[in-house]
């Protein structure tokens, strides 16, 4: 972990020409640089206009400074927010200069780091940061604001609190081990695992979700070659993405595109058509097409609706479900639909034209109700988990369970405080209450320089 008793500089602002840069530093220095360069220290967070001269008295551009004092700061620490014109050589210039005043390089993620050390947000705030900058719909956007303003912390905090509380009460029984844990006290402590693992359960339930705001819902469009899928990758994405033909196999290999509908973004993947006697490159795709189903949120089977529905080889219907897989029964404006074989009886079925637009909207309808069904919302905040805080809600759950097992059973009440414990650790790492310093350098990382 870099020292943070270093004052840190970076250009907070994307590099390249436009209208403003800003540059940020925290740190020890940060109200002496200040002086040096306003002359004297302004007001806290009240903008000033001023001329920027470097150490050696050239004139570099005329900015605006904003000095926030800390603890009253992002950082917890004195921060100072440069804002010049957006040349990326003065941006350069004004870098140069403050490194030459004393600050050093801020490694990325580095501030947000810092305001996580110096109490200004738990360490799921933190994520939440680099979730807004990077959300790419309305929904990842909620979420990711939801949790910046503490909402997963807060649920966390209620956690520990509640097993701080069983942990307490069965320590004491360790403490005096001549005493036996009368029923009463049992029954309650029981009641209070059944809840807290429930609350663990539901928050698990949220992981999938939030994978779906980050990464978008995997949708992937599946169907016999030349029944229109390119065309539908071509219409769903408003341009001509994917190269259409009428000689089959022309699709090889998957092709992926994100798509905003609704408030839900949605990675298209327009795979290889599945040809029975296909050989060579082309059964490599189909075999890339099958590897994408397996991943996928949502299957859009294309079909043509002038051709008997096929025979899909087990390899490929053992991923279709009504719950995940829409029928899209393609070229409705060449003739009318027949029946569908009875293994698709229960799908949704959806007749579109990519040539005239038919169907589309009920199509494109249809796709964001089925992103809407992932949707989990507990008690009116909008919470979706990372990988890293699901993998300790597993390990929470799975400690919990243990430890009702055991104190069913009547099993030593010092077994039962391990697990117990275990558990809390796995909660704490959430919000980051716990000192390992390998986990936070790993987690502030993949940060932004300047944030």
């Amino acid at each position: 972990m870099a020292s943070t008793q270093d004052t840190i500089a970076a250009l907070a602002t994307p590099t390249g020409t436009a209208a403003i840069a800003v540059l940020r530093i925290s740190g020890p220095d940060t109200a002496r640089i200040t002086r040096e360069i306003a002359g004297s220290l302004p007001p806290p967070r009240s903008a000033q206009r001023t001329d920027y001269h470097d150490a050696a008295d050239n004139l570099l551009d005329d900015i605006l400074l904003t000095f926030y004092q800390g603890p009253a700061s992002y950082t917890g620490e004195d921060v100072l927010e440069i804002s010049t014109h957006g040349n990326p050589y003065i941006a350069q210039r004004v870098l140069e200069d403050l490194i030459a005043r004393g600050c050093r390089m801020a490694e990325a993620g580095e501030f947000s780091q810092r305001a996580f050390l110096n109490g200004r947000m738990d360490l799921s705030q933190a994520e939440a940061v680099m979730d807004l900058i990077h959300a790419r719909s309305e929904r990842a956007l909620a979420a990711a604001n939801q949790q910046l303003r503490g909402s997963l912390g807060r649920k966390m905090d209620r956690l520990i609190e509640g097993l701080l509380g069983v942990l307490a009460r069965i320590e004491a029984y360790i403490d005096f081990p001549e005493e036996d844990l009368p029923s009463e006290d049992l029954k309650l402590v029981v009641g209070e695992v059944e809840r807290l693992l429930k609350l663990t359960v539901n928050l698990l339930a949220t992981n999938h979700y939030g994978d779906i705001l980050r990464d978008g819902l995997k949708t992937v469009i599946l169907g016999e070659t030349n029944a229109g899928k390119s065309s539908l990758l071509n219409t769903l994405i408003g341009q001509e993405r994917a190269l259409v033909s009428d000689q089959p196999g022309t699709t090889r290999d998957y092709i992926e595109e994100c798509i905003m509908l609704g408030d839900y973004c949605l990675r298209l993947i327009d795979t290889a058509g599945l040809n029975p006697t296909s050989a060579g490159i082309e059964r490599r795709g189909i075999e890339k097409s099958i590897e994408r189903m397996a991943e996928a949120d949502l299957i859009l089977l294309v079909l043509d609706i002038a051709k008997p529905a096929p025979v899909l080889p087990a390899t490929v219907s053992q991923f279709l479900r009504p719950s995940n897989t829409i029928v899209v029964r393609n070229k409705c404006d060449l003739t009318t639909a027949g029946a569908l074989p009875a293994d698709l009886s229960a799908f949704e079925t959806i007749a579109t034209s990519t040539l005239t637009g038919a169907g589309m909207d009920a199509l494109t309808k249809l796709m964001v109700k089925r992103a809407e069904s992932f949707h989990v919302e507990l008690g009116g905040d909008l919470i979706a988990i990372n990988a890293r805080h699901a993998d300790a809600l597993a390990r929470a759950q799975s400690g919990l369970s243990t430890a009702k097992e055991q104190l069913i059973h009547s099993e030593p009440i010092e077994l039962i405080a391990s697990e117990l414990r275990g558990a809390l650790t796995a909660y704490g790492e959430i919000a980051g209450k716990i000192d390992n310093e390998q986990v936070l350098d790993h987690l502030f990382a993949t940060f932004c320089i300047g944030k």
